[in-house]
């Protein structure tokens, strides 16, 4: 069984309905990605923190202290300072710097491995 909305009486009232449903669609979607965003932080900044301190630690039992200094220490440091703005609820940039920290890590796996291959081990 169909049923029949209420008829309007002019199509740029039919017009002016489907505006305010856009409007007020809009706006639901808008709050939501701001709720989320807002409480998600931390928890996304988690994330990001604890893959970064795996991938130094891995780093670490390479030695990447000895054989990629630069990119450990440089990923070190990223890390501390992520954890540092996320203490100031700035969770925007902690994540930043924890992806950057992550990106250093892997370079210094990376060249760790390449040190321990090219030495025969």
């Amino acid at each position: 069984m169909a049923t029949r909305g209420v008829p309007l009486s002019s199509p740029s009232q039919a017009f002016s309905v489907g505006r305010k449903l856009r409007a007020t669609l809009l706006l639901a979607v808008l709050a939501g990605a701001a709720l989320c965003l807002s409480g998600c932080g931390h928890t996304i900044y988690a994330i990001n923190v604890n893959s970064t301190s795996a991938k130094l630690e891995e780093a670490h039992e390479l030695g990447a202290e000895l054989y990629a200094p630069y990119e450990y220490w440089f990923a070190q440091e990223h890390l501390d300072k992520a954890q540092t703005e996320a203490s100031e609820g700035d969770y925007g940039d902690a994540i930043e710097l924890a992806k950057i920290g992550e990106e250093y890590a892997d370079k210094a796996i990376q060249l760790a491995r390449d040190a321990h291959r090219g030495a025969g081990r």
